[in-house]
């Protein structure tokens, strides 16, 4: 099976009452990003909007060939391993792995070993894959 071209992966963690401080110090890491809801954003046209939710946000460096499983080694390595702190924070906010797959041919393929797959469940993670053809 021919695999992804390039990954990329973001923990993110969002809700209207997320402190950003507060889930950095609970995780044991500071975030890629950040925001409160009701934060101001710029973009780089120097458009401004508000913040619709608070964010947190954690990237993994991208890779080339794929190489999800390493990317979530890298995003789980940096926090905390305390299941019940990943409880807490899963029973506040929404939290999810969102990963970006580039297809580098029209059937490429990827798969998760068990032991990923359980990490991610035991810290209440949903697993969100946006696939992306090789025409884009």
């Amino acid at each position: 099976m021919p695999y992804f071209e390039r990954s990329s992966a973001t923990l993110r963690i969002a809700g209207d009452l997320l402190v950003p401080d507060k889930i950095s110090s609970m995780l044991g890491s500071v975030p890629t990003h950040s925001q409160h809801m009701g934060d101001e954003l710029g973009n780089s046209t120097g458009r401004v909007s508000i913040a619709r939710t608070g964010m947190w946000r954690l990237e993994a460096s991208d890779r080339e060939p794929e190489d999800l499983c390493g990317q979530i080694d890298e995003i789980l390595g940096k926090l905390t391993n305390d299941l019940a702190i990943w409880a807490d924070i899963h029973q506040n906010f929404r939290v999810d792995l969102f990963c970006g797959l580039f297809m580098g041919s029209g059937n490429d393929g990827i798969s998760l070993p068990p032991d990923r797959l359980q990490a991610l469940g035991e810290r209440g993670i949903e697993l969100e894959l946006d696939i992306y053809s090789s025409t884009n």
